[in-house]
């Protein structure tokens, strides 16, 4: 019979927890000081954890940590681990521990249910809507140009237009993932951006790109640089509807990668939201591993 015991002491779950975290970020291409600095800001925001160990018939097999938090004035569960050790996996503890931390979530008002993923869960949390992904690929060397295909600053003159685009598009993506609705979606746009580049073009280690091909604007590309030690974020990499279907989404992350090595940087990360196939799709043949995973699902289970 499958147990879970809230354990009064986590330290041994916290540790294993965060080497096992580390490791993956690792393995997704990260380098040892963005690794650290990433676990640095999980432990700079601590959730209120309530840690369970699973036994059957005794012996440990696992552990399971859960949170209720309040977002939106509605609460919302979280799974911040859901860990079965490899000599018992595939027995069902999977599946058992899943359906406690739900239940654990909706007895305590939860709504809904997230979880972070940084590790294959197979089809364990198939039902979980895809919220986001972020994805991470090391640059080497430079890659080839696309031909025909060039990437300059951009203008003050060009630069109010593409603010005013990049909202828009930051809206939708969260809306069509499900996060938020347009109300709040167009609040939360506004408050990101006012943070993120204060001072518009001027806005220190950000590189502001128009991809162009045959003389015509096709595109543009906004990038931080350092935004973890020698990685880049890619907060957007857009091709013009009307200039999509003909291989200028390579052009671009191509153009994103150059200005990454530029910036002495030698990891792109992104983030691709819920929804966006065309774009998974894109950066899983370009090589980007997935470095967290964001899933939610509707409580109680069996709800619309």
């Amino acid at each position: 019979m499958t147990d879970f015991n809230v354990l009064d002491d986590t330290a041994g779950w916290q540790r294993d927890f965060e080497r096992r975290l580390t490791a993956s970020h690792l393995a997704a291409g990260l380098t040892g000081p963005a690794a650290a600095r990433m676990m640095g800001d999980i432990r700079g925001c601590p959730a209120d954890w309530t840690v369970a160990a699973i036994t059957d018939a005794g012996t440990r097999v696992g552990y399971v940590a859960v949170a209720v938090t309040a977002d939106d004035e509605a609460p919302a569960g979280r799974i911040g681990d859901l860990r079965i050790d490899p000599d018992h996996a595939g027995r069902g503890y999977e599946q058992a521990a899943r359906d406690w931390a739900e239940q654990w979530c909706a007895r305590r008002g939860a709504r809904r249910v997230d979880i972070r993923l940084t590790e294959p869960a197979g089809d364990l949390f198939d039902a979980y809507g895809v919220h986001g992904q972020l994805r991470a690929r090391r640059i080497d060397a430079p890659p080839e140009p696309v031909d025909g295909v060039t990437a300059r600053p951009m203008t003050g003159t060009e630069y109010p237009q593409w603010l005013a685009a990049e909202k828009a598009g930051y809206i939708g993506d969260i809306v069509r993932a499900g996060a938020l609705g347009p109300e709040e979606a167009a609040r939360k746009s506004d408050d990101d951006f006012a943070k993120l580049i204060p001072e518009g073009l001027s806005t220190p280690d950000h590189t502001f790109l128009v991809l162009e091909a045959e003389g015509e604007r096709i595109g543009t590309g906004w990038l931080k640089h350092r935004h973890l030690p020698g990685t880049t974020y890619g907060f957007s990499l857009h091709i013009e509807e009307r200039h999509r279907g003909k291989g200028y989404g390579r052009a671009a992350m191509a153009a994103g990668e150059r200005a990454t090595l530029a910036a002495d940087d030698g990891v792109l990360m992104f983030t691709v939201w819920g929804g966006n196939e065309v774009a998974m799709n894109l950066y899983t043949s370009a090589g980007y591993r997935i470095v967290e995973e964001i899933r939610s699902f509707a409580l109680p289970r069996g709800a619309a």
